[in-house]
């Protein structure tokens, strides 16, 4: 009798998929939030937070299966369509960290000042027509990551490719910018904005404790 091929293990909960974040992390010590069940809303979340740890990066996360999906891209993105911006995959991060604004204490993982850089919506970027959310899981899956950003600052249509290097779980990507309206050839917009879009601080601003300001920053 032929035997029936094993079933597939079932996903990770958000929870699961959390654990390494939070076994890295003192939530006595650090205002980061340890997250928790949140409703799925209509549209998924896009962040860049720009984080002054022991080097200076930027932290892209997109929303997927209850979690942030996250890079590090040590010199952020690019409008340029011409330029691959190097993307390290790290650990998953909670929905609620979206908002974190403010400076993790030193000696605690990432220690350093954290800039809410930008931040919107997103959605799948293929053309073909499938499910978006299970276009999204798959071409995360395969490491051929499109999507589409609507966001203050970045917006169009982007591309995660992963390459061979790295552990699975630590792998490398390259983080493109495709040819579209919104591509800017030369650009470097990581330069053009110093301040956060959500409290128009700048990061020495935020590492002082300095309050919001009236006005936040936007694309303007």
């Amino acid at each position: 009798m032929k035997e029936e091929p094993p079933k597939p293990a079932p996903p990770l909960t958000a929870s699961q998929r959390l654990a390494e974040y939070r076994r890295k992390r003192d939530f006595t010590r650090t205002a980061e939030p340890r997250g928790g069940p949140r409703k799925a809303a209509r549209k998924l979340a896009y962040v860049i937070q720009k984080h002054a740890a022991s080097h200076l990066h930027y932290d892209l996360r997109l929303e997927l299966d209850g979690v942030m999906k996250s890079w590090a891209v040590p010199k952020g993105p690019s409008l340029d369509p011409a330029v691959k911006r190097l993307a390290m995959e790290v650990e998953d991060h909670p929905i609620d960290y979206n908002t974190f604004e403010g400076t993790i204490p030193k000696g605690e993982y990432g220690g350093g000042t954290v800039m809410v850089w930008d931040r919107g919506t997103y959605r799948y970027g293929g053309v073909d027509d499938v499910d978006p959310v299970e276009g999204l899981r798959r071409g995360y899956t395969k490491g051929d990551f499109k999507f589409e950003l609507d966001g203050k600052r970045l917006t169009g249509s982007w591309v995660l490719v992963r390459t061979r290097r790295g552990e699975p779980k630590r792998a490398q990507w390259l983080l493109i910018k495709h040819r579209d309206a919104a591509a800017e050839p030369g650009s470097e917009v990581v330069e053009e904005y110093q301040t956060s879009v959500a409290t128009g601080r700048t990061m020495d601003e935020i590492a002082a404790g300095r309050k919001p300001r009236t006005r936040k920053a936007g694309r303007s």
